[in-house]
């Protein structure tokens, strides 16, 4: 297929070749390779500037991602699931509390969830998610010019370099002390981790919670079979396949080979480009029977490839599934009257936005 810069990668849509190539060895994620299918001029830049660790091939890769890991585990994290659900509960009495039975979800809930927990972990003041939000916004949507986004990453980084040097005098039980006082990173290292890791931990949760209930409100008995069920493995089957049916990164993995790989029938060249189409592959028949395109919570998807394969597998898969699974289960069960204000197809989807989602939510109940 041909793309913005004129280069022409191969696309990958079939759930075999897509997974097989997520973790072959002879396929590089490094962006600043020539003949990788970067997804926008605004993000080649940036790479080009400050090439985060996800950009990176083993072992490079993997040791940034060793001294993650303890941070991310099942048992760690699991320890914050009663801290979420209060939050939770904490925005919906808020909500619920107003005087007029009407809300955009978003801003009520679906951000404030993840933005607050991402912060604790990292240790990066609430009090600046609005300043983030609109620098996320700005870093990672398709039409911002090279240097409107890279004035939004610079300020960003100074955002967060301040709380890194901040804790290296006074380190706290977060992950930016942790990382200060490893002593094995630089102060501009351990800031590009904290803007991945900020960036990553509320845009695609708060992007799934939204869009996750109104693909529900829009399938009343698919919310129906989740909000009357006090099974949690139903709350959890119902997590996995609004991950695979929704799949929010819709620009695909790219990668570049990096040696002559044969693929499906298909021979790709050393130093060609490839995008990986996760979005597609999650809804290939073979891989889920039935019907894919049709939403089923409880059809068995834990294979999908939302959080991508191999090596490069999303390092807060954990804490994404968690923050999902309270925030379904709780705003259904609160809710049992919450609808659309908006008839699906009048609501304002990020078709501007690297990671798909929606711009608002209007809900009443």
């Amino acid at each position: 297929m041909r793309i913005w810069d004129g280069s022409e990668p191969w696309l990958i849509t079939e759930y075999d070749d897509v997974r097989a190539l997520l973790g072959d060895p002879r396929v590089s994620a490094d962006a600043t390779r020539a003949g990788y299918p970067i997804s926008t001029v605004a993000l080649r830049a940036a790479v080009q500037r400050n090439r985060p660790f996800m950009s990176m091939d083993d072992p490079e890769h993997a040791e940034y991602r060793r001294l993650l890991t303890g941070y991310f585990s099942v048992k760690r994290l699991e320890r914050m699931r009663p801290r979420i659900q209060q939050t939770a509960d904490r925005l919906l009495d808020e909500m619920l509390a107003q005087p007029i039975r009407a809300a955009d979800l978003i801003s009520a809930f679906a951000l404030p969830l993840p933005s607050l927990v991402i912060c604790e972990l990292l240790g990066v003041p609430y009090a600046e998610r609005d300043r983030f939000h609109r620098l996320a916004g700005t870093s990672i949507s398709t039409v911002t010019s090279a240097e409107e986004a890279g004035m939004a990453a610079e300020e960003l980084l100074g955002l967060i370099r301040a709380v890194v040097i901040e804790r290296q005098a006074k380190p706290a039980d977060d992950i930016l002390s942790h990382l200060t006082q490893s002593g094995r990173l630089s102060v501009d290292e351990i800031t590009g981790i904290g803007k991945i890791l900020l960036m990553a931990g509320h845009e695609t949760s708060a992007n799934m919670i939204s869009l996750g209930t109104a693909l529900l409100l829009a399938n009343p008995e698919q919310a129906a079979a989740l909000r009357d069920d006090d099974d949690p493995s139903v709350v959890a089957s119902a997590v996995e396949e609004l991950l695979r049916f929704l799949t929010v990164v819709h620009h695909g993995r790219r990668r570049l080979a990096v040696a002559d790989i044969e693929i499906g029938g298909v021979r790709i060249e050393a130093g060609e480009g490839l995008i990986l189409a996760i979005e597609t592959a999650n809804r290939d028949p073979r891989a889920f029977p039935g019907d894919p395109d049709v939403l089923d919570i409880r059809r068995n998807a834990r294979s999908h490839l939302a959080f991508a394969f191999g090596p490069h597998q999303c390092l807060g898969q954990t804490l994404a599934r968690m923050e999902l699974q309270v925030a379904y289960g709780t705003l259904f069960r609160r809710v049992p009257s919450l609808a659309l204000a908006t008839p699906v197809h009048e609501l304002p989807f990020k078709h501007d936005m690297r990671i798909y989602g929606l711009h608002a939510l209007p809900v009443t109940w």
